[in-house]
């Protein structure tokens, strides 16, 4: 059963991330964090996005995940080796552990960000106003949430205009790679800072917090269905906390 968008406030959507969010950096635990990554993905569904996608896009950092198991395994203690040379443990059990705890915890911290995309930015910027933020750092928000998708398909023309000129990414060594992708970054953040400053001076021309308070034509009312969603992730995160550590 799908919840309508618009009976959502996005407050609501904003309380069910940080909850969700503050969960999965606080617990250090497989088996909660699977569960919490499951919960996740049916409010993602619910409130009408596709976490899927992300999920089929994420296939692509497993390179980073095996490489952080590794590196869990050098520099933890662990007890159980699974592959040692000379002494040095390069695989453990304990580095397994830690690795797939951080693959689990960057999935739920990500595909929670597609709930509250789901939202209107103008709209999150006025729950984040009617919550005493100031509005400087509610616009800034906005605008980050705003520039990411831009970025991305930037930094996507600019690995195909590459491909288009003969350069294969794929099939080249590493250390070639990381020297080619940190050529397409520099033109990338150039890009980004021009536009930023674009955007600087039409604010400023605008008269951008030119008062120090500010109207708004539309008001957030928060709804009985929203505040019943509230005390329930309230309670959920509270009982999550608490079962833990009981169990840790």
């Amino acid at each position: 059963m799908q919840i309508q968008e618009k009976k959502l406030d996005p407050r609501t959507k904003l309380t069910m991330v940080l909850w969700i969010s503050s969960l999965a950096v606080f617990i250090r635990n497989i088996n909660f964090l699977t569960g919490i990554l499951l919960i996740t993905i049916m409010i993602s569904l619910g409130v009408g996005s596709n976490p899927l996608t992300v999920v089929k896009k994420m296939k692509r950092l497993l390179g980073v995940f095996v490489a952080i198991i590794f590196i869990q395994s050098i520099f933890t203690k662990g007890e159980v080796s699974i592959i040692a040379i000379g002494g040095i443990a390069f695989l453990t059990r304990e580095g397994i552990i830690k690795g797939v705890e951080l693959a689990l915890r960057m999935a739920i911290i990500i595909i929670s960000a597609t709930i509250v995309a789901t939202s209107n930015p103008r709209e999150i910027i006025q729950g984040l106003v009617q919550w005493r933020v100031p509005y400087e750092i509610a616009f800034m928000v906005s605008i980050a949430i705003r520039f990411l998708p831009l970025l991305v398909e930037e930094i996507k023309d600019t690995v195909t205009a590459i491909q288009l000129r003969g350069v294969e990414l794929e099939g080249i060594p590493m250390g070639k790679k990381i020297r080619i992708y940190s050529y397409i970054f520099m033109p990338v953040v150039a890009s980004t800072l021009m536009k930023a400053r674009k955007l600087s001076t039409a604010m400023e021309t605008r008269g951008f917090a030119a008062y120090p308070s500010r109207t708004s034509f539309k008001v957030l009312k928060t709804s009985t269905l929203d505040y019943s969603i509230m005390a329930i992730s309230w309670l959920a995160a509270i009982c999550t906390i608490k079962a833990y550590l009981i169990m840790k």
